[in-house]
């Protein structure tokens, strides 16, 4: 029986490696487990839970569902394939309902018998199942799926007209409207709606027919729910005429008799969105902003009382985004995780408004309750993988009930961070965290790799990543700074970027890069900084503005700022980061990388996404064409398949393979395992 380790989380998260460990590897990171999707049985005696993996060799997912008590223990697998995903007790705790591949490839949702351990398939629509919930009497299945709004549910006429365009002679998009493509493909006249399956009668219903779709959140937010009385089902959509410049998502009622739903969030021309029931009945819970048109405000905690109608915001004394939300049993309290200064702690609200912090330092996710005063979460930190944790508030103390990476962890050296704060523009401070490398000898220096994030609006956390661990295996000292625009820091510090793109940023990392380069074990020689995203931009920026750096390496990020603009599909963004358009903002001139180009000297690794709608490839395309011309040493990767974020399977390791490459060539670390352009053509062998 595997010992449980019980002790404060933030001792558990922070153990430093030993000497004997060897250094981590790229291969290492794809044999790290992570647990998500937890949920405590009706009765609060079992936990249900997945654990993930990537097999690097055989380029496929692996997934497991597990079962297991409170406490960790009698842990069992009771699914285990590639294709299963977000598993979820039945209200009688009877059953699992999870969503499968089918043996005709589509997805469905299937129910796995707890006290038999027999598999049925529930359901059998022909487009698949995506995002399939079951009612709390076990009556209905709810799920979304991509029609064309003429043929509604019609799954038969739906698959014939997707045959037709796939199979005939003209290959072709078309479009009378904006947003006619997001993420990584084109709409082509289609729409999410939300269905119903009876389960009775294998009746397929529509329950939002017409041309609105469910809203897109590529984080897997929480889009529709059912009410405890399995009645109705509350569900998430934006119904503007110009979604492509909107941010107003809505909450919606709608039957499941069907009707006309009702927007019971048109009052605020903002956000409202992951709306959960409370256990009651008589409260949804759910996130919302305040300033329309603008995706980073602050998210807050709202609970509307479904008898009068009156909503109250519960968050407003956190001057930080509210992400992850859960009820407890007795309807009277909600735990909750915010962004704050680099982690995700979790708190406790109740409905008059009372917060209390339990878990200062850690960053949490997946919070589940009981009513004997504990809760489970997912976390992880810079050094330690993803585990499952169980939080007691009565007795105060943390256990870890998951150990899948007990082994991994025992052999590889997972460098932890450390975290350093300087005076940075406006006098405001600054957090860096700090990886050094594997044996790190304080007497010796090292070449340096400065990480600027994306979002703009996020942060770095003390959380585990690839990138904090790959590079600080190969002899890197790696530093993650959250310069102004982060979140965590209170909205004035996050919004502070708006409109300043390549203003307070530049001077935050600029200070940042001045106080790591006269650290005592930093070669001031042998700095690198990379990006992705908005960290791509910053690179670009960065090229035209100093020549600290020996290398750059720029990742699906912006160069020409008016032509990002007309290429980009949600317009909501630059409209408010830059005030406007190209044509009546002066900004996109003045935060412009291209508009510096004859100041580029440093030599640059670009990496971006043919699919990538958010910041087109054709900005890598342009800034590589002009580095080339100018003689710059520079490679451009191109992932045919990927949008804005390489694929995580398939082309994560060209990308941690191609960084090492560069940082080799230009800093002098250890060589990268593999030939980039062997893995390119597949020639390697994992």
């Amino acid at each position: 029986m595997r010992k449980t380790i019980v002790m404060a989380l933030a001792v558990v998260i922070g153990l430093a490696c030993t000497a004997q460990k060897r250094a981590v590897t790229i291969p290492d990171i794809y044999r790290i487990w992570s647990v998500n999707s937890v949920s405590l049985s009706p009765d609060a005696k079992q936990l249900l839970y997945m654990s993930s993996n990537t097999s690097l060799k055989d380029l496929k997912a692996v997934h497991r569902i597990h079962v297991a008590s409170t406490d960790g223990r009698n842990e069992r697998t009771i699914v285990d394939n590639e294709n299963c995903y977000a598993p979820t007790w039945s209200s009688d705790g009877k059953s699992i309902y999870y969503t499968d591949m089918a043996p005709d490839t589509t997805m469905q949702l299937f129910a796995y018998d707890i006290s038999t351990e027999q598999i049925r398939q529930l359901t059998s629509y022909k487009l698949g199942v995506a995002d399939g919930i079951v009612s709390p009497d076990g009556r209905y299945v709810a799920f979304s799926a991509e029609v064309y709004p003429e043929f509604g549910a019609d799954a038969d006429r739906n698959l014939a007209r997707i045959k037709s365009k796939d199979s005939g002679r003209v290959q072709a998009h078309i479009a009378d409207s904006l947003l006619y493509r997001h993420w990584t493909s084109y709409s082509d006249g289609r729409a999410v709606h939300l269905m119903l399956c009876d389960l009775n009668t294998g009746k397929v219903t529509d329950l939002t027919p017409g041309r609105f779709s469910l809203l897109f959140t590529p984080g897997g937010d929480r889009l529709f729910t059912f009410s405890p009385d399995s009645r109705e089902l509350c569900f998430v959509s934006n119904h503007d005429n110009h979604p492509e410049a909107s941010t107003n998502a809505d909450l919606w009622l709608v039957s499941v008799n069907g009707g006309a739903p009702r927007n019971i969030t048109a009052g605020n021309r903002a956000w409202d969105g992951s709306p959960l029931y409370s256990p009651d009945g008589r409260y949804i819970a759910y996130r919302c902003q305040a300033i329309p048109g603008y995706e980073s405000d602050r998210f807050r905690l709202a609970v509307m009382d479904r008898t009068s109608g009156k909503t109250t915001i519960l968050s407003d004394t956190i001057d930080n985004w509210v992400e992850d939300f859960d009820w407890s049993n007795d309807s009277k309290n909600i735990y909750l995780t915010a962004d704050v200064s680099g982690y995700m702690p979790i708190y406790q609200v109740t409905l008059e408004g009372k917060i209390t912090r339990l878990i200062p330092h850690v960053v949490a996710g997946g919070i589940t309750t009981d009513s004997r005063g504990a809760f489970y979460f997912t976390s992880s930190s810079t050094g330690k993988p993803n585990a499952l944790y169980k939080h007691d508030t009565k007795k105060r103390t943390t256990t870890q009930l998951t150990h899948f990476n007990d082994a991994l962890e025992a052999e590889v050296d997972f460098r932890p961070s450390e975290e350093m704060w300087i005076r940075g523009a406006a006098g405001d401070s600054v957090e860096i965290f700090i990886v050094k490398p594997h044996n790190f000898d304080p007497a010796k220096k090292y070449p340096l790799v400065i990480n600027v994030h994306g979002g703009p609006q996020m942060q770095w956390m003390n959380s585990f990543r690839g990138d904090w661990q790959v590079y600080p295996g190969a002899g890197y000292v790696v530093a993650y700074p959250n310069p102004h625009g982060s979140t965590g820091r209170g909205q004035a510090f996050c919004a502070a970027i708006s409109e300043d793109w390549g203003g307070k940023v530049f001077e935050d990392v600029m200070l940042v890069t001045d106080t790591l380069s006269r650290l005592s074990y930093i070669d001031a020689d042998r700095m690198a900084a990379m990006g992705w995203s908005y960290g791509g931009f910053m690179m670009n920026w960065l090229q035209g503005h100093t020549k600290r750096f020996k290398c750059l390496a720029s990742m699906m990020g912006v160069y020409d700022m008016p032509s990002m603009w007309g290429t980009t599909e949600e317009l909501w963004f630059p409209n408010h980061e830059f005030g406007g358009q190209p044509w009546n903002s002066d900004l996109y001139r003045k935060w412009n990388p291209a508009a510096s180009v004859k100041e580029f000297t440093t030599p640059t690794l670009i990496i971006t996404g043919e699919r990538d709608y958010r910041v087109s490839y054709t900005q890598s395309l342009q800034y590589f064409n002009a580095l080339q011309t100018l003689g710059i040493p520079s490679r451009l990767i191109v992932f045919s398949n990927d949008g804005h974020w390489p694929s995580t399977m398939k082309s994560m390791p060209v990308y941690y393979n191609a960084h090492l490459e560069w940082f080799h060539r230009w800093l002098g670390g250890d060589p990268a395992p593999w030939d980039t352009q062997q893995m390119i053509n597949n020639e390697v062998e994992y």
